[in-house]
């Protein structure tokens, strides 16, 4: 279906329109002020083995800067694989990316996701007493045990990675490309963190500035990412190897300050004073603009609630890191003490479920609630279901570490202008969050606190009280919502690239004078 045409807020139109060209007024053409001369262009090697038509909010960050480090004076080469072995795909996104981009493509050897995911699965314990129960028993438990010594074996001799086996195609692709096109600077994001390696390689083969991109602290994702090494073996090995990173990069760019503050220690550890900058992940202005016409298919249930209907929305991946738990018991509070009002409730999970999670989802089906569950869908989609939430819900795990992440999607959220049920730990999330949405931060273990907000939403939307708590901040900080737009970070990014390519020029230059 076809959703009416809504306008854009002013400041996103406003920051939209393109700057207007300004000439001399009454003045002949010979008189009229002359235009400085344009720097010479720069180009970068962005290594992103999660690019499009790779699915996912990581995605998001390095597609976004080739779109519009363009307007900054810089080309770009992306360097990715060819058949990436990762749960989501999303061709939509690569509409987006400009067509003077040029992308080279190596193959990796690793075997596809599903593959990867049946290896590391947990199987299941049946209960029969006949001896063909226990033949089957015999049977899972050799099973089982060959799928342990699998991963142990792949996550012992792939460090710090599976995604390591994409290396030597990917280095072979990268020397090709660096000797036939003069580049300025490589540019790396991770997870995966064996691209790191790649760029310290080029690095020392080319001379180029190198700069590093944590989308995720690398300690931090080896704790919680699936399919990751947790053994002291590959703690040790990974350490190395992120020194050894660190000591060769130029410049570190992390994805919140507190990131920033705990990399800053780790350079200083090791008697470095690399420059390490702050670029969050931000939002695209123009992503909202074109989402006013967003055309849907018809079982997307992308309409406004039902009179009388509260609906909270949560978009994104449910895993360990985004527990679904507190927001589930707060639920079953409210379906308990409040009954009737629990049936005005409709709740809307979109994304991939890691199986825990969906199992947790799973006690909500016998509560009076409507709850709709949907997998990965289109981007431009998501923005769209985000549009038609009375209540947005941001989740992040009370586990160390916490403190230091901002999830991607929560400038999304504020984008959007709705309100947002943000139960997060302490840290710098929620000190974002109470920037824009005073009275919705709640941590996880406030059960008590979420079922009381949830039942206050329900009483308000049935008409049963007129109080109206303090949504949104009265005076809503518009330009700080604005310092989170993608072209503002990316113009951070280009700014960085640019002085580290200068004084790699400069150094090159003393070399040569030498």
């Amino acid at each position: 279906m076809v959703t009416a045409s809504r306008p854009a807020p002013a400041w996103l139109q406003s920051l939209a329109e393109p700057a207007r060209p300004v000439r001399g007024y009454g003045l002949p053409p010979a008189m009229e002020p002359s235009r400085a001369p344009q720097p010479p262009r720069k180009r970068v090697l962005l290594i992103a083995y999660s690019f499009p038509p790779v699915g996912g909010a990581g995605v998001q960050r390095p597609a976004k800067w080739v779109k519009y480090l363009d307007q900054f004076g810089w080309d770009v080469t992306v360097l990715t694989v060819e058949n990436p072995s990762v749960p989501l795909l999303d061709e939509s996104l690569l509409a987006e990316i400009p067509a003077t981009t040029r992308i080279v493509k190596a193959r990796t050897l690793e075997p596809g996701y599903r593959f990867k995911q049946a290896v590391s699965g947990n199987v299941g314990s049946g209960v029969g007493s006949s001896r063909g129960s226990l033949l089957k028993r015999g049977l899972r438990s050799i099973t089982s045990w060959a799928k342990k010594l699998a991963k142990l074996c792949a996550t012992t001799l792939l460090q710090p990675d599976a995604q390591r086996l994409w290396l030597p195609a990917a280095w072979k692709v990268a020397c090709q490309t660096l000797r036939e096109t003069p580049h300025d600077a490589i540019l790396v994001t991770a997870p995966p963190y064996s691209s790191f390696l790649l760029g310290q390689r080029l690095k020392a083969r080319f001379g180029l500035p190198l700069v590093l991109d944590y989308r995720d602290e690398w300690d931090l994702s080896s704790q919680y990412l699936e399919n990751s090494a947790t053994a002291w073996f590959a703690r040790h090995v990974q350490e190395r190897m992120q020194r050894g990173v660190l000591r060769s990069a130029d410049a570190v760019i992390t994805t919140t300050q507190s990131s920033s503050r705990a990399i800053r220690q780790r350079l200083t550890d090791l008697a470095l004073s690399t420059r390490v900058e702050t670029i969050y992940n931000g939002f695209d202005t123009e992503d909202f603009t074109s989402a006013t016409n967003l055309t849907t298919s018809q079982t997307t249930p992308a309409d406004k609630p039902a009179a009388g209907i509260f609906r909270l929305i949560y978009t994104g991946t449910l895993w360990n890191l985004t527990d679904i738990t507190p927001v589930v018991k707060a639920i079953e509070t409210v379906a308990a003490d409040a009954p009737e009002l629990a049936k005005h409730l409709e709740f809307l999970v979109v994304g991939r479920k890691t199986p825990e999670q969906r199992q947790v989802l799973d006690r909500l089906a016998a509560l009076p609630c409507r709850v709709v569950l949907r997998d990965y869908c289109p981007h431009a989609e998501v923005l769209e279901h985000q549009s038609q939430a009375d209540s947005l819900l941001l989740l992040l795990s009370d586990v160390p570490g916490a403190n230091r992440v901002v999830p991607a999607k929560l400038f999304e959220y504020l984008a959007t202008r709705k309100e947002i049920l943000a139960v997060v730990p302490e840290g710098e999330t929620a000190g974002i969050v109470r920037e824009f949405h005073a009275e919705s931060q709640f941590t996880p273990a406030d059960y008590t606190g979420i079922a009381c907000w949830i039942l206050e939403r329900l009483q308000r939307a049935t008409g049963q009280t007129n109080a109206v708590s303090s949504m949104i901040n009265s005076a809503f900080p518009e330009q700080r919502l604005l310092d989170f737009s993608r072209k503002s970070q990316t113009a951070q990014l280009a700014g960085l690239l640019s002085e580290v390519a200068n004084a790699g020029q400069g150094i090159a230059a003393l070399g040569g004078a030498r």
